[in-house]
C-alpha cells in the first residue's frame, strides 16, 4: 500500500492546516501538491510567471517543507509557479533555497524541467511528430518561433525518475496533474488502473468532498485500487462526489489521456466504505502504442487596453447589443482614418452575456450593464491611441441621430487601463517521443545550510 498526502488543489489556494496536520499523522509515504495550470490563461505560461503571489508561496510552501520534514517522506510539487516553464521552476526552486536557508536545512533537490525549444520542436513538425488535438489551431515554424514559452507535460515516468534520485523534494516544471499522484503507487506496484485514477480524483484536494475549502486529502493505493479519505473534520467522500470528479477539466466521464496510455473507469466500482470514505476499485490503465506527450505554448497577441463604462438608462440596455456594435463600426472607422490599421475593438457585455458570449442562450438583462471595451493593437501607442478615440463613445453615444446627447458613467479617470502585452495559447497539439526522455531534464543540486 502507497499512502499519498495531497495538502490541497494548488499551492498558494490556501488549506485546513488542522486536516494537515491530520494527514501527516497517517503516515504518508509521499506529500504531493500542484502549482498550477492553464486555468487562469495564457499570461502566465507567456510570460513564465506564477499566478499566486511570492508571499503566498513562500509562506505555503515553508508550511509544506515543515510537514516533510516532520514526516520523513519525499516532497514533490509539479507545474512549479503556475506555468511550469523553465523561469518559474527556477524562481521556485529560488523560494525554497531562501526557507532552508532560514530553517537552516540542507537538501537535496530533485529538478525536472519541461521547457522545450522552438527548434525542437520544429523538426519534430517536420517529421510529422507532432499531431493537432480536437479544435488545436494551425502551426507553422514562424508560430512556433513566436513563442515565448513552449512546455511539455511530464508524465509518471518523469516523476518517478526523480524520485528515485532520493531527493528530499522534487520541483517539477510542467507536469500532468495526476503524474504528481500517480508515480509512486506505480512505481511501488499498485494497481496501475487504480493509480491513475485515484490520482486524477486527487489531483485537486478536496474538491472531490463535501467541503472543498478543507483541501486535504489522503488516498490510499494498493493492488486493486484506492482509497480516499477526506482529512478536513467536516469534509465527507461519497461515492457522487468521487466519480463526478471525473468530469473535472476532462470532456469524457469515463477516460483519461495521460503519456504512455490511457485511463478508462468504465468498469469502475464506487463503494462508501462508511460516511466518509470511498473505495474504488475496477479501473484499467490501457498503454499505447505511441509515447505522447501535449504541447502547451503562448506567444504575444498584440498590446491592450481596456475601458469600462456603466448603462442604466433602461432604454438603452434594452438597446444595450445594439449600441455596442454601432460604436465598434464608428470608432473603428474613426481610428483608421486617424491612427492606421492594426488594432481590434471587442465591446463585452457584463451582466448579459460577458463570460459566454454568443453561447449565452438564456441572458437576463438586468438594471445595470457594465461595457467593456477591449483595443488589441499590434504597438502600445496604437492601442492607447485607439482606447481614447473610444472614450467619448463610451461617454456620450446616442441610439439614434435624432435624440439629446446622453451621458453614461465611467468608474475611473481616465478609463482607458493599460495591460499591456497580452499573450495567447497557440499550441494544443502531441509530440511523440522516441524515448520518454527526448523532451525533459533532470538535475539535482543541494540547497541550505
Amino acid at each position: 500500500m502507497v499512502k499519498v498526502l495531497i495538502p490541497s488543489g494548488a499551492l498558494g489556494l490556501g488549506y485546513d492546516r488542522n486536516a494537515l496536520a491530520l494527514g501527516i499523522a497517517e503516515k504518508p509515504d509521499i506529500i504531493a501538491i500542484d502549482g498550477g495550470s492553464t486555468d487562469s490563461g495564457p499570461h502566465y505560461l507567456g510570460t513564465g510567471s506564477s499566478k499566486y503571489s511570492r508571499a503566498s508561496v513562500k509562506a505555503e510552501w515553508r508550511e509544506m517543507m515543515a510537514a516533510r520534514r516532520e514526516a520523513g517522506v519525499p516532497l514533490l510539487i509539479g507545474t512549479a509557479g503556475t506555468c511550469g516553464a523553465d523561469s518559474a521552476v527556477d524562481w521556485f526552486v529560488e523560494i525554497t533555497s531562501e526557507i532552508a536557508a532560514e530553517t537552516g536545512e540542507k537538501l537535496n533537490v530533485a529538478v525536472l524541467k519541461s521547457g522545450q525549444p522552438a527548434e525542437r520542436i520544429k523538426s519534430a513538425l517536420a517529421a510529422g511528430k507532432v499531431t493537432p488535438l480536437v479544435a488545436a489551431p494551425e502551426i507553422s515554424d514562424e508560430i512556433l518561433d513566436a513563442c515565448t514559452n513552449i512546455v511539455a507535460l511530464a508524465g509518471a515516468e518523469h516523476i518517478q525518475k526523480a524520485l528515485e534520485t532520493g531527493a528530499d523534494i522534487v520541483i517539477a516544471g510542467r507536469t500532468t496533474d495526476t503524474a504528481i499522484i500517480s508515480a509512486l503507487p506505480i512505481a511501488r506496484g499498485c494497481n496501475p488502473g487504480g493509480a491513475w485514477h485515484g490520482a486524477k480524483i486527487g489531483e485537486c484536494g478536496a474538491l472531490s468532498t463535501t467541503s472543498p475549502n478543507s483541501g486535504t486529502i489522503l488516498i490510499d493505493f494498493d493492488e486493486e485500487g484506492f482509497t480516499m479519505t477526506p482529512m478536513g473534520p467536516e469534509a465527507r467522500a461519497t461515492p457522487h462526489t468521487v466519480s463526478a470528479h471525473m468530469l473535472y477539466e476532462n470532456s469524457d466521464p469515463y477516460v483519461l489521456y495521460e503519456p504512455g496510455g490511457h485511463l478508462d473507469v468504465t468498469g469502475a466500482t464506487y463503494t462508501a466504505l462508511d460516511d466518509r470514505r470511498v473505495r474504488v476499485t475496477g479501473s484499467k490503465w490501457v498503454p499505447s502504442e505511441r509515447y505522447t506527450v501535449k504541447l502547451e505554448g503562448a506567444r504575444k497577441a498584440g498590446y491592450q487596453y481596456a475601458s469600462l463604462a456603466l448603462v442604466r438608462d433602461p432604454r438603452y440596455v434594452a438597446n444595450v447589443r445594439e449600441w455596442c456594435d454601432d460604436i465598434v463600426v464608428k470608432a473603428s472607422a474613426k481610428a483608421k482614418e486617424r491612427a492606421g490599421d492594426g488594432f481590434e475593438i471587442e465591446m463585452r457585455l457584463i451582466g448579459v452575456d460577458a463570460t459566454l458570449g454568443a453561447l449565452d442562450t438564456k441572458a437576463v438583462v438586468g438594471t445595470e450593464v457594465g461595457v467593456l471595451g477591449i483595443v488589441t493593437a499590434d504597438t502600445e501607442a496604437m492601442a492607447r491611441e485607439v482606447a481614447k478615440i473610444l472614450n467619448p463613445y463610451l461617454l456620450h453615444h446616442p441610439l439614434t441621430e435624432q435624440e439629446e446627447m446622453p451621458t453614461f458613467a465611467f468608474p475611473f479617470s481616465p478609463p482607458e487601463m493599460n495591460r499591456g502585452v497580452v499573450y495567447e495559447f497557440c499550441l494544443n497539439h502531441v509530440l511523440e517521443l522516441a524515448d520518454p526522455w527526448d523532451a525533459f531534464t533532470l538535475e539535482t543540486v543541494e540547497i541550505g545550510a
